[in-house]
């Protein structure tokens, strides 16, 4: 990352020079725009800014995504004030090729064809080629940077849906991220096409968020149904004369296919015209909070972080110690040998663990069988035979069905090895917690003297701590590993705080 100003890149040998800047490990964050940039691409941004070593905004009105009669020609290019918007928001630089530098000479172009599940409905069916368009130029850019993260808006829901598929059908190796939709204080989402708007078809255009919030009100009150949910938004912009809808829909979020009941989560969407402007709106109906999760090895500082960022975000911290003790508790009070895999398989399918949830800095309690153990978990006995069964596969199962159940719905932090490989690969926030061995083993150290113990060696905490670090990673029952998509924090030289305010921060950018 440089704090130099962001470079304005126009060539391919310039997209070159950049890209070779970065060190070994170093991560890119990635912000395709077509320009006419404003708060909402602002925020893409600062995500990146937060999440990545460094951030390439590019900047390219696509002809292939405008159709004969749409606004090609007039669409707003504000190159030098996107550059400015750009660098203050955190971009390291601005990539703006011209068609011809992209390869687009006015001839013939291959182009990639999306499913043709995800463009006959709602954009799609007014905007035939549009997304052929959008998937093309996307591809390409994603070929020439290869960036780690990519950043779109929520705000163009079925964009977000086809990019996530050519992503995963072609096998990029590349993250999307999606962020919420931003928006003016009345509640008019931010659009480049905003600035089209008079006064008088601004107010009109308000009626676009007014109607998804009454369904939304109405989801929230239960009701789940398609017709009711879609009435709802018809009620409300029959108040706006001059709002002409194009489409409303209620569609699954992944697949875009229509739905006829809410069952998980759905994509309530709209678009409309205000006079000649065109504009999209959407929200997720959804009753789940966002689920995030930290990994990493022993000693990085996970379990206290994890406590303080739920206690401060007012969401619950999974403890998965707890579950593992109880489940420990339950094999020691039939008096089973940990070692009998089959006999201890057979009492923790019969034993139901129950997580007693108490804000920080209290410990998580657990019920099994509907009575409270919370103060018999903390005991020496049940301790010693933790990392025991934490090895057996009947125990692992037990307890990804246990983590998961309390996943479901989310508003949940939680901390481990394998969390966010194994457990919660969907969680919408995953972290890598990390410090070299030296630091861990000189916290381990300072935890020692205060306890009195002085006869320890620093070096040989450190070896301790590579030794189970190469014992973790390479075991064959979930071994420590950094999701494709985590975000890595190095806690060197950091406090407590420091490492809590950094996560904080990551999750300010989630809905």
């Amino acid at each position: 990352m440089t704090d130099s100003p962001a470079p304005l890149l126009r060539t391919l040998p310039d997209l070159e020079n950049f890209l070779a800047r970065r060190a070994p490990g170093q991560t890119l964050g990635f912000v395709p725009t077509l320009g006419a940039l404003h708060d909402g691409h602002g925020r893409l941004i600062e995500r990146a800014r937060a999440e990545t070593d460094w951030v390439l905004v590019s900047i390219f009105v696509n002809p292939l995504q405008f159709g004969p009669q749409e606004d090609f020609n007039q669409y707003p290019r504000t190159l030098a004030a996107d550059c400015q918007l750009a660098e203050r928001r955190g971009a390291s630089a601005v990539f703006a090729p011209t068609p011809e530098i992209l390869g687009l000479t006015g001839g013939e172009t291959a182009l990639i064809q999306p499913p043709q599940s995800l463009t006959t409905g709602l954009c799609g069916a007014h905007r035939p080629g549009h997304f052929a368009g959008v998937a093309t130029i996307v591809a390409k850019l994603l070929n020439l940077i290869q960036p780690q993260f990519a950043y779109f808006g929520q705000k163009d829901a079925q964009q977000l849906a086809i990019i996530r598929r050519l992503v995963a059908d072609l096998n990029f190796p590349v993250t999307i991220r999606a962020c919420p939709t931003v928006r003016e204080n009345s509640g008019l989402a931010l659009s480049s096409r905003n600035q089209y708007l008079s006064p008088q078809e601004k107010e009109q255009a308000l009626g676009l968020w007014r109607s998804l919030q009454q369904a939304r009100q109405l989801f929230d009150q239960g009701e789940q149904r398609r017709e009711p949910l879609l009435e709802a938004v018809k009620s409300v912009l029959s108040a706006y004369p001059d709002l002409k809808p194009q489409y409303i829909d209620l569609v699954d979020p992944q697949t875009l296919q229509p739905l006829e009941v809410i069952k998980q989560g759905g994509l309530l969407a709209l678009a409309a015209y205000v006079g000649t402007t065109r504009l999209i709106d959407n929200c997720l109906l959804t009753r789940r909070w966002p689920l995030i999760v930290l990994d990493g090895p022993a000693g990085a500082g996970k379990s206290t972080v994890t406590r303080r960022v739920a206690d401060r975000l007012n969401f619950a911290f999974l403890d998965t110690g707890a579950l593992y003790r109880a489940l420990a508790y339950s094999v020691l009070q039939a008096q089973i040998d940990p070692q009998d895999e089959s006999a201890v398989a057979r009492q923790i399918e019969a034993s139901e663990v129950e997580l007693i949830f108490r804000p920080a800095p209290q410990l998580a309690g657990a019920k099994l069988n509907g009575q409270e153990i919370s103060e018999a978990i903390r005991a020496p006995e049940v301790t010693q035979i933790v990392s025991i069964l934490a090895a057996q596969s009947a125990v692992r199962q037990k307890l990804l069905g246990l983590q998961r159940r309390y996943g479901e719905q989310g508003g949940l932090v939680a901390e481990g090895r394998d969390l966010g490989t194994q457990v919660f690969p969907d969680a919408e926030l995953k972290i890598f917690l990390t410090a070299s061995p030296e630091e861990r083993a000189r916290r381990r150290y300072q935890d020692f003297l205060a306890q009195g113990k002085t006869d320890i060696s620093l070096a040989a905490l450190a070896e301790e701590i590579r030794q189970r670090d190469e014992r973790d990673s390479s075991r064959a029952l979930s071994p420590l590993k950094k999701a494709k998509d985590a975000i890595e924090i190095n806690t060197d030289g950091l406090s407590i705080e420091a490492v809590v305010e950094r996560v904080l921060t990551l999750a300010s950018f989630l809905d």
